[in-house]
C-alpha cells in the first residue's frame, strides 16, 4: 500500500510540475556527465529533478538572488548521484541553502579529545547529518569544467554517506555487495593516496581527499563522474566498489559517446 501511496504522490507531481524544456536541454549540455547519458537516462534524471525540485527546499544567503535556473544547475548534479538509486536515498532532510561565495560555519564542533571548537575556515560547500546541505554559488555556479573537483558532488556524495551516520566514507552498502571488499579497496587506495600527497606529488585527484576517509570517498566520487578513467587507472578497485554503489559504470559511458577515447585533465 505505502508503495502505491508513493507511486501515486510521484506520478502527481510530474503531471503537475512544470520544468522549461529549454532550461532542461541547457542544464543536460552542461556536464560531461550528463552530456553522456542515454535517451532512456535522461528521461529518468528528469523525472527525479523534477520530484528533487518539489521536495527540497532552497533558499538563499545574505540577499543572493535565487532564481529557477540556480536551482535547476544543483539539481540535476545532485539527481546524477542517485539516478540508480532513487530520491529515498536523500531522505531525512530538505533544506539546500546557497551562499554568494565561500562562508564560515557558525556552529560548533567537538574533536576526539573532548575539545570544543568554533568553525573559522571558509568553505565552498558543507552537509549537515541530518540538515542542510550548504553551497557556496561562486565555487558551483562554474563547475562543468570536468576537473574532478564539483562541489555539488561532493556534498551530496557525503549525505549518502550519512545514511548510516556520519560521513566516515563507509556508506550503507547494497544488499550483494560486500563489506569487507569496500573496506579493503578503500583503506588501500587511502593509505596509498595520503602517502602521494604527503610525498608532494601533483595528483590529478583533488589532495584534500587525503584529509580523512569520509573526504576520500566524497573526493573519489568528484571523480568518478568527472574524471572515470582516472579512478579506474589509478584506483581501479575503488572504481569497482562505486560502481556498484552508485549502480553506474561512468566510464563505459563516456567512452561509448566518444567511441572509446576519454580524454583526462591533465595538470
Amino acid at each position: 500500500m505505502w508503495s502505491g501511496l508513493k507511486a501515486w504522490r510521484r506520478n502527481r507531481i510530474l503531471a503537475t510540475a512544470k520544468l522549461d524544456g529549454r532550461a532542461w536541454r541547457l542544464a543536460l549540455q552542461r556536464f560531461p556527465f550528463t552530456r553522456a547519458l542515454s535517451a532512456e537516462e535522461r528521461e529518468r534524471l528528469r523525472e527525479l529533478t523534477i520530484v528533487f525540485l518539489h521536495d527540497k527546499h532552497f533558499s538563499a544567503a545574505h540577499r543572493l538572488p535565487l532564481t529557477d535556473a540556480m536551482r535547476l544547475h544543483v539539481a540535476v548534479q545532485a539527481c546524477m548521484l542517485i539516478l540508480n538509486l532513487g530520491l529515498e536515498f536523500y531522505r531525512g532532510w530538505s533544506e539546500i541553502i546557497l551562499y554568494p561565495a565561500e562562508f564560515v560555519p557558525r556552529h560548533q564542533y567537538t574533536d576526539e579529545t573532548g575539545v570544543v571548537h568554533q568553525g573559522d575556515h571558509a568553505y565552498a560547500g558543507e552537509a549537515w547529518l541530518h540538515g542542510p546541505v550548504i553551497l557556496s554559488w561562486a565555487d558551483i555556479a562554474q563547475s562543468e569544467y570536468p576537473d574532478g573537483v564539483n562541489v555539488v558532488v561532493h556534498e551530496f556524495a557525503h549525505k549518502l554517506d550519512m545514511l548510516n551516520g556520519n560521513a566516515n566514507g563507509y556508506p550503507p552498502l547494497h544488499r550483494g555487495m560486500n563489506r569487507e571488499a569496500w573496506v579493503e579497496a578503500f583503506s588501500a587506495a587511502y593509505e596509498d593516496f595520503c602517502a602521494r600527497v604527503d610525498q608532494g606529488e601533483d595528483t590529478v585527484i583533488d589532495p584534500y581527499a587525503s584529509e580523512s576517509p569520509g573526504e576520500f570517498f566524497a573526493v573519489l566520487s568528484e571523480a568518478f563522474f568527472e574524471l572515470p578513467d582516472v579512478v579506474e587507472q589509478e584506483y581501479q578497485r575503488v572504481y569497482a566498489q562505486l560502481a556498484q554503489f552508485y549502480r553506474q559504470d561512468p566510464l563505459a559511458r563516456m567512452e561509448r559517446r566518444t567511441g572509446g577515447r576519454v580524454l583526462s585533465t591533465e595538470r
